[in-house]
């Protein structure tokens, strides 16, 4: 069988050739860790399960929560691969709402390791979007998420923060981190950001915000600190695990809080939530 655009140079047919899922399978709302190992831990959080599959990085699970169907994909580290990751979920889903559940490093001071951090936008410091959108397109998440997340965060007594993120395209000299034997061209770069009021450093979060804004679904990003780039302090034992597990249950009630929104803008008859429309469910 071939493609009818030749210039789609994967087999075809439904089921992804990455994500190895095909329509029917992902639910509306999707939460999206980087680490598979991350969508076991949401998926025991479930009340059943309905699929699991794995193929390379990309792990799934489908499941119900607190009778929401949910899904949870693993997007693997950084913008390409979360560029691989959207591109196939849209093309077998329809406008899905998604949360990333990451990690970070802290840039800010009064911010400790264990916090969550909620962003409201990107610093597209990687270079994955510019083949999708000009350079200086905004990588914005949703307010809805934005709401849904910090709802969440508050409801569940997680200490958090709201604001800017950067999305940088590597780990080490892309966050101007020292690499012995390796020289770095901006090793200043964390405290110059910072400088300019961003919280924190991940590698996904932009390329999910553009992407998903492309494709005309919702995002957000919540994610979890397990470095403070201040003090050098890095999450590991019971922290780290803390650290996680608040971020997976933020994500998962964000989801939660969103198809409410969703319900009372459908009773409303309203396109877009707004606060005079929320009841306490």
């Amino acid at each position: 069988m071939t493609n009818a655009d030749e210039r789609v140079a994967v087999p075809a047919g439904e089921r992804q050739y990455h994500i190895g899922v095909g329509p029917g399978d992902l639910a509306d709302y999707i939460l999206l860790p980087g680490d598979q190992d991350r969508v076991e831990i949401v998926a025991s959080h479930f009340d059943r399960v309905d699929l699991r599959h794995r193929h390379r990085e990309f792990a799934t699970a489908t499941g119900i929560y607190k009778g929401l169907r949910v899904s949870c994909v693993s997007t693997g580290i950084g913008t390409d691969n979360v560029e691989i990751v959207l591109s196939e979920i849209l093309q077998i889903t329809d406008k899905p709402t998604f949360i990333r559940i990451g990690s970070c490093g802290a840039l800010q001071p009064g911010m400790a390791v264990g916090d969550l951090v909620i962003s409201t936008g990107s610093l597209r410091l990687e270079t994955t979007t510019n083949w999708f959108v000009h350079e200086g397109y905004p990588a914005v998440a949703h307010h809805e998420a934005v709401l849904a997340l910090e709802e969440a965060a508050v409801k569940l007594g997680h200490r958090h923060h709201v604001g800017l993120t950067a999305t940088a395209p590597g780990f080490y000299g892309a966050q101007g981190r020292p690499i012995p034997h390796l020289p770095i061209r901006y090793p200043d770069l964390a405290d110059e950001i910072a400088r300019q009021g961003i919280l924190n450093f991940e590698m996904e979060a932009s390329a999910l915000l553009v992407l998903a804004g492309l494709g005309g679904s919702r995002a957000g990003v919540v994610c979890a600190v397990y470095a403070n780039r201040r003090t050098g302090e890095f999450a590991d034992g019971d922290v780290r695990t803390r650290a996680e597990a608040a971020v997976v249950e933020t994500g998962l009630e964000s989801l939660l809080v969103l198809a409410e929104m969703d319900r009372q803008k459908t009773q409303a008859g309203a396109v877009r939530w707004r606060p005079s429309l929320w009841t306490q469910a």
